[in-house]
């Protein structure tokens, strides 16, 4: 069933794709804001997700569906989609070519805390690389099978993060970076949170954390990472709002507990 599933991701998630990039290519204008000014969506976000709902009612009229911009809707099948049919709204907006079409099956509850992931697939639309994953068989780009970065010194790594779109939240997150940047390689920023997981697939980061995703942000790109051999995890069990780290098993530990230190330094308020 995982490979049927599978196979309606990829074909969603290409539609959806080209869909969104024809609207790249005449402009993009922002619809309206969500938690804040700086958080915003697209027509074209709600178009790919209208897509993506119509395509999956045709294939699997019975599943339930969960997608960022709709909502969610529940089925009779235990399967659920989960849907971002735009990660990345702001370098959509911007042109900067790095957004992708993240399409996840799961099982039960569209919870991280609760289900399980089945099958998932990321298109980054301005590059074309394709992500995907199936439970127990392991993470793909473009067909080519994924394994993450050996480990190293938490001091030797390439860590991912991204930021929340409010103020408040942004000036702790930051001073949250300023003091692990001195502990590490090097931080990198780039906005797209699925994307940031499949660069810890393919060993492209070391290690990737952020608080205040949404179940759409990381469900398919948390089972490519973890297939291809990442610890995915939160603070205390699954990845979800509170945290999401993704990372070599032994190099997870030790940034979480670096994460920890900090966090407990600054009252718990990373977000």
């Amino acid at each position: 069933m995982s490979d049927q599933l599978l196979l309606t991701a990829r074909e969603v998630a290409a539609s959806a794709a080209a869909l969104i990039a024809e609207r790249r290519a005449v402009g993009v204008s922002v619809a309206a804001s969500k938690s804040s000014l700086t958080d915003v969506v697209t027509e074209t976000d709600r178009e790919a997700e209208a897509l993506i709902r119509g395509m999956l009612a045709d294939a699997r009229p019975n599943d339930g569906f969960y997608g960022e911009e709709s909502g969610a809707e529940e089925g009779s099948t235990g399967l659920t989609w989960v849907i971002d049919p735009i990660d990345g709204t702001v370098n959509f907006l911007y042109g900067i070519p790095h957004y992708a079409v993240s399409v996840a099956a799961v099982e039960g509850d569209p919870d991280p805390k609760s289900w399980r992931a089945l099958a998932g697939c990321v298109l980054n639309v301005p590059t074309g690389e394709e992500w995907w994953a199936t439970a127990g068989q392991g993470a793909f780009l473009d067909g080519e099978r994924l394994e993450i970065a050996s480990y190293v010194d938490l001091d030797h790594a390439l860590v991912a993060t991204g930021f929340a779109y409010t103020a408040e939240g942004r000036r702790t997150q930051g001073e949250i970076v300023a003091a692990l940047l001195p502990r590490v390689r090097d931080i990198r920023r780039m906005g797209t949170a699925s994307l940031d997981l499949c660069g810890v697939a393919a060993g492209r980061l070391n290690a990737y954390f952020e608080r205040g995703l949404q179940p759409w942000d990381h469900a398919a790109a948390a089972l490519i990472a973890s297939e291809a051999g990442a610890t995915v995890r939160g603070w205390h069990g699954a990845a979800d709002a509170d945290l999401t780290l993704a990372a070599e098993p032994k190099l997870a530990t030790e940034l979480l507990d670096v994460l920890t230190e900090l966090d407990a330094g600054r009252g718990g308020r990373m977000v």
